[in-house]
């Protein structure tokens, strides 16, 4: 949520700021703003999108070489002009963007208005800002010492970027839970939340972590914690190109997301799936086999469509490995009193690898002595660093905020890794473990069997684009499909949906059934078939509107009436990955039946760096 863009160099500023908003507009925003240094610091900001200030803009010379940008998700403060980012200091020396809470501003901002400071918004940020300008004007130090005596009074999570029209040749930027890369050119450089408005310029780039202050020139970064020591900065080199956070010719990024998935699950298992030697290769599990394979317990911490895969894996790895599984919402375990105990190994699932909550929650378990393993899609991220091994899912940059190509990478890596615990724990058979590997390298086809036939997919969504309410069902594996499958509705569709255990149905939610209600079951085969084809039976009875995902050639639903979504078969343990595909199509295509800006569902952001 939130994006910061912010550029010193020898080009001017506002073009290269301008762009990099663009590209953060899918992390979700309600306002944008721009500065820029001429004789003074000067401020545009507008509240709606980047283009209403772009249209703002037209026509004003702005040559200035420095500058800073920010798209904002509105917490303190409802989204309007005033409280858009940049905010300028009272003094009108600097100028600062943020993403994060200050939590203790009220405090803070008492402190100034007790020494006659005025606020022109309703933010935690331009009480951070003031604070900062304050110290500035009352202490003989630069904006840097400022700056570093303000964040040590501060409780929350932040990262800023400042503009001192005394120093225009400087940009100065903090970081405390939120991300901030910087990208590293000749003569110049790039800031922003994540890499996409970076790639297009430089591949060479800096993450900076917590607790890190970076004093930027066009042609010197210099690095230091609070304590005024330098830090050696480390230089990665970007593993992404251009095309992959650009259209590509598809209406939206979530269609092309979604069809890209035949190939991301290729890449996930590329390199892995060794399927002549009949093993599967994870440096990262390797080196940690003896932990994973004797891990009393396996906590998952995950939010949102992450929490799906958790899910998945909770039934994969008890059945696989025979190691008990806990899947915890990251934003209930961080508050709790967890038990962790010697042993426990903690899996920490994320798209962004910056998801607050999760990183919260890591941070307290490993304190407690926990193994924490990654599984993560962004090469660099807060996660990653944090965490003692991992597995990257290798799906590329997901732009769409609803997560598509994300959650089956994530599906895929968390089976090869049930897979590879359970070999050697030698709880899985020879041939089951073959038969597996066998069933996960033949996904990427299987996939592209259902995104190579859509239209009847898009006819079901025609059909009930105007319901007001759906319920997705599943048993054993497919339960959190449904889950999943509900949650991509409500986010792209706006649609009231829940998801519930199949076996569940006459417990409650079966006094919804009428002949207005759409209840979609994800009913392939498996061990739980025939009682899921029964549930189907008695929707029919109640004239429900029937929608099923079933398996190809399944003659025991000839009987039922409704709509069907057939699906390639495959192995109850490996379905899942399959049978979302369709369940990501539906939601799509009642979205944009229904005029919706899919890819920037309303007040959604692609990574929840705050609470």
């Amino acid at each position: 949520m939130c994006g910061i863009v912010a550029y010193i160099g020898h080009r001017e500023a506002y073009p290269i700021v301008l762009k990099g908003l663009k590209r953060l507009e899918y992390r979700g925003y309600d306002s944008a703003g721009v500065a820029l240094i001429s004789d003074k610091i000067d401020v545009f900001k507008k509240q709606g999108k980047v283009a209403r200030l772009e249209e703002s803009l037209l026509g004003t010379h702005l040559p200035s070489t420095i500058g800073i940008g920010h798209t904002r998700w509105a917490t303190h403060g409802e989204p309007s002009d005033r409280n858009a980012h940049p905010h300028l200091s009272a003094s009108g020396r600097i100028s600062m963007i943020h993403n994060g809470i200050i939590e203790n501003y009220a405090s803070l901002k008492q402190e100034l208005l007790n020494k006659g400071y005025q606020f022109n918004s309703d933010t935690d940020t331009e009480v951070l800002l003031n604070f900062i300008d304050d110290i500035l004007s009352n202490n003989k130090c630069s904006l840097e010492e400022a700056v570093r005596i303000a964040l040590k009074r501060v409780v929350g999570a932040y990262v800023i970027v400042m503009l001192d029209a005394e120093n225009p040749d400087t940009l100065i930027a903090a970081r405390k839970g939120s991300p901030l890369v910087i990208g590293i050119g000749e003569n110049e450089h790039f800031l922003a939340s994540d890499a996409s408005p970076i790639i297009e310029y430089t591949k060479e780039v800096v993450y900076i972590n917590d607790y890190e202050l970076a004093i930027i020139k066009g042609n010197e970064l210099v690095l230091k914690n609070l304590g005024n020591e330098t830090i050696t900065p480390f230089v990665h080199q970007l593993d992404m190109e251009l095309a992959a956070i650009e259209k590509g010719g598809y209406e939206h990024f979530m269609l092309k997301e979604i069809h890209e998935q035949p190939t991301t699950i290729f890449d996930c298992l590329r390199g892995r799936l060794d399927m002549v030697n009949g093993e599967i290769i994870m440096a990262g599990v390797q080196e940690h086999i003896e932990a994973l394979k004797n891990a009393k317990r396996i906590i998952v911490v995950a939010c949102g469509t992450s929490w799906h895969a958790g899910l998945v894996a909770e039934y994969i790895i008890e059945e696989l490995c025979r190691i008990p599984v806990e899947v915890e919402y990251a934003s209930e375990f961080r508050y709790r009193n967890p038990i962790i105990e010697k042993g426990d190994v903690l899996f920490a699932i994320s798209q962004s690898g910056e998801t607050a909550d999760t990183l919260v929650a890591i941070e307290k378990a490993k304190q407690q002595g926990a193994i924490i393993f990654g599984i993560l899609n962004v090469v660099g991220s807060s996660i990653a660093r944090i965490s003692h091994a991992g597995a990257y899912t290798h799906a590329g940059p997901e732009i769409g905020v609803a997560s598509t190509k994300a959650f089956t990478a994530q599906l895929v890596v968390l089976t090869m890794i049930a897979l590879k615990i359970a070999k050697a724990k030698k709880t899985i058979s020879d041939d089951r473990f073959l038969h597996l590997m066998q069933e996960l390298n033949a996904v990427p086809d299987k996939v592209e069997s259902i995104l190579s036939n859509t239209e009847n997919i898009q006819a079901i969504a025609q059909k009930h684009a105007l319901a007001s309410s759906f319920l997705y069902l599943g048993r054993g594996y497919n339960f959190p499909v449904a889950l999943e499958g509900a949650l991509k509705l409500k986010e792209i569709s706006y649609i009231h949906a829940e998801g519930y255990p199949a076996a569940e149905m006459k417990h409650g939610p079966i006094a919804l059934v009428d002949e207005n209600l759409p209840v979609l079951f994800v009913a392939t085969k498996d061990a739980y078939h025939e009682k899921v084809i029964s549930n189907m039976q008695e929707i029919n009875a109640r004239k429900g509107k029937l929608i099923a995902v079933v398996t190809e050639g399944d003659q025991s639903i000839d009987s039922l009436t409704g709509d069907l979504i057939f699906v390639p078969e495959a192995d109850e343990l490996i379905a899942p990955i399959i049978n979302v595909v369709p369940l990501q199509l539906l939601s799509y295509y009642i979205g944009t039946a229904r005029g919706l800006d899919v890819d920037r569902p309303r007040n959604l952001a692609k990574s929840v760096t705050v609470e």
